[in-house]
């Protein structure tokens, strides 16, 4: 079976990419590069303090922003980003770096937790943010505003910068930033920037955002290599260094004692955000263009199909499954992988043939998650559309199951996540039109219905 692999590390604001080949792998791992340009120069860093200072002023001349100070939130943080609904991944959001609280430079770096995720500068910078990057596909996605960055507490707009180039893909120190700050009704000031081009809301400054409202899009404005919010926060509008904040607790967070977020995610993340059906590998292209994802959903007989997981956070010992089952949701494949290392970003792609007609059922498992992803195999005739167009109902549901067609369904079989049979109906004379779930635990389970023809059509259903 053959297996094409490849691996992506992210850090600061650049990555690296570098080949590897053999008989069955192909792709390359995303390495750490030494950092020595910060996001911010410290001239680019104290024209933006200036003019924060200058637009308080004003504000406060109109009496329109408070000057209350704190160091401990009046409203903890909601996550800052938002996956626009139209992106059907699971999730597109990874974290590459946190706030560096060792003071010492160069390569002297500790995170919060104790780690080394995040860098520091030749010249004397250490990172005084979060950053959150898009994946996968970060340039497709910026050009799709899929990623928007929202506000993670209610607050005034005290200063805002739009019209930047967002495209960066080399740190070059002459570069500004789109970015938004908003002063909270604590004193505490956030900091969103990288944002898209002529993304950023068309409130003015001085008006009030609520939380979680849309402040713009994640991009790649500024000093950056890729698409990607920093977000950075001040306990007061003073924005001396001594008044920064690190949202997250920990044991070496030298900033302050609490967690500013109301739910703290944690330290490592891992998840699957996206599983897909592919017709190729995806072209990742050259920065800034956005990547050809090469996805199919739709196949042919004796096609060979691209199973691809892509992962955040994966770790030594963490284990990817991913089995593929057929239109009667038999067990067609089953691949098996234990990672060896330790990375933010990867991508596993798998391959097989498929040869028979209707709904295919891709299912991965990493870390306790489970995704599924179904595609089609065959030409879809007029009785396949209206086998497409089956109605199941209630779903979530509690007793009975209801089946609306506009065709007959002869059979149904109901799996569970582990793919064992847990009921079965067939009935060739009038068709199956409910089923009795009382007896099933709560859960994820798999209907499969099938025409007389042999199209199957697989629907998620919840049990609750």
């Amino acid at each position: 079976m053959k297996i094409i692999i490849r691996l992506l590390i992210v850090i600061s604001c650049t990555w690296v990419h570098s080949q590897t080949t053999g008989k069955n792998t192909a792709g390359g791992e995303f390495k750490y590069k030494t950092q020595h340009n910060a996001c911010l120069t410290p001239s680019e860093r104290h024209h933006i303090i200036k003019n924060l200072k200058s637009s308080l002023a004003s504000l406060q001349t109109q009496k329109r922003e408070s000057i209350s100070k704190t160091s401990i939130p009046s409203t903890k943080f909601i996550w800052p980003v938002k996956q626009l609904e139209t992106i059907l991944y699971n999730e597109i959001w990874v974290i590459s770096n946190y706030v560096d609280h060792n003071a010492q430079f160069p390569n002297q770096i500790t995170d919060y937790n104790g780690g080394n995720r995040s860098y520091d500068t030749n010249n004397g910078y250490n990172h005084q943010g979060t950053d959150i990057f898009i994946w996968p596909y970060s340039w497709k996605t910026m050009d799709e505003d899929g990623l928007q960055v929202i506000a993670a507490a209610s607050g005034e707009i005290i200063y805002k910068n739009d019209g930047e180039y967002d495209r960066i893909c080399a740190l070059n120190n002459s570069n500004n930033w789109n970015a938004i700050y908003i002063k909270h009704d604590d004193g505490s000031v956030a900091w969103y920037g990288h944002l898209k081009e002529f993304s950023i809301t068309n409130k003015a400054v001085g008006d009030v955002v609520a939380q979680g409202e849309y402040l713009g899009v994640v991009g790649s404005s500024g000093n950056s290599t890729g698409p990607h919010l920093h977000f950075e926060v001040y306990e007061d509008d003073t924005f001396n260094i001594n008044k920064l904040i690190d949202p997250y607790q920990g044991p070496n967070n030298n900033l302050n004692s609490t967690s500013w977020w109301a739910s703290q995610k944690p330290y490592r993340n891992p998840a699957i955000n996206a599983l897909t059906t592919n017709n190729s590998d995806p072209d990742f292209g050259t920065c800034p263009e956005a990547e050809t994802t090469n996805e199919s959903n739709q196949f042919s007989i004796n096609d060979t199909v691209f199973f691809i997981a892509f992962l955040k956070d994966q770790y030594p010992g963490s284990e990817l499954n991913i089995k593929v089952f057929d239109p009667m949701d038999n067990e067609v494949y089953n691949f098996d992988r234990t990672m060896l290392n330790d990375f933010n970003i990867s991508w596993w792609r798998y391959s097989g043939t498929v040869n028979q007609n209707g709904v295919w059922r891709v299912q991965a498992t990493f870390d306790g998650q489970v995704l599924n992803h179904e595609f089609n195999v065959g030409t879809l005739n007029t009785k396949d559309f209206n086998l497409d167009k089956i109605s199941v109902y209630p779903n979530p549901v509690k007793d009975v199951l209801q089946i609306s067609s506009k065709v007959k369904i002869s059979s149904a079989i109901l799996k569970d996540v582990l793919g064992k049979k847990v009921l079965s109906v067939i009935n060739s004379g009038a068709g199956v039109n409910e089923l009795d779930t009382q007896f099933l635990t709560e859960g994820l389970y798999f209907l499969s219905l099938s025409n007389d023809d042999g199209f199957i059509k697989t629907i998620k259903i919840i049990k609750k």
